[in-house]
């Protein structure tokens, strides 16, 4: 049995503060990507208390994504939106999801997109990468995104880094590692990368309450 939704919402606003988590409990994400990024992405959001996640991957839980992505042995097979969101429900039975089963593309990312308040790029490609980014930048610059670049291999973890590229655009990861020539991809690395980018997102929520509500918080 879960626990009662006040009690969970007690628990984050301990946590949390309550100022803050009002904010995180209102906010949309889009998780763009399901894969080692943004499974685990959308994890950590759940954890925090985000209000809605939107889901978006057109792929299948294979046997070789289990070393990374969040999903397990029995949901090889099943698709990947289905199978988080499964997930997250047991991590955070009241969250809010929309689940997408499609691939993004600039013709459907302003109406799959347009309820976000932040968006998460996680993609293993280039181009859907490029794709996206500059679908948002052009079509919907009032909103942040927060987007990867570079995770594979085993170098050191403080390589990976978040740098602001524009007022709303981020960038999470060292900006030189690539699957293909840096020795695969590993957990570490990949959930370092995913934690950056879901903690900016959070910072982004965090900083729009007021100096007085911090401190009122910090008073108690």
């Amino acid at each position: 049995m879960y626990p009662a939704r006040e009690d969970m919402l007690a628990a984050l606003e301990q946590r949390h503060g309550r100022a803050i988590q009002e904010k995180f409990s209102k906010a949309v994400i889009a998780v763009c990507g399901l894969g080692g990024l943004g499974s685990a992405i959308a994890v950590m959001l759940a954890r925090a208390g985000i209000g809605k996640l939107i889901l978006i991957d057109f792929d299948r839980v294979d046997i070789t994504n289990l070393h990374r992505q969040q999903y397990k042995a029995d949901q090889i097979g099943a698709w990947k939106t289905k199978a988080l969101e499964e997930n997250l429900r047991e991590i955070a039975p009241y969250i809010k999801t929309e689940i997408h089963n499609e691939k993004l593309t600039e013709k459907n990312a302003p109406v799959l997109l347009g309820s976000a308040d932040i968006i998460c790029e996680a993609f293993d490609d280039a181009g859907e990468k490029a794709m996206l980014a500059g679908c948002v930048l052009e079509t919907m610059p009032d909103k942040y995104l927060i987007a990867a670049s570079g995770m594979a291999g085993l170098g050191p973890a403080d390589a990976v880094k978040t740098r602001k590229i524009t007022g709303h655009f981020y960038l999470c990861g060292d900006g030189v590692s690539d699957a293909g020539c840096s020795g695969g991809l590993f957990s570490t690395r990949v959930m370092l990368c995913a934690a950056h980018q879901a903690h900016m997102a959070l910072r982004l929520l965090a900083e729009q309450c007021t100096e007085k509500e911090r401190n009122d918080y910090e008073e108690q």
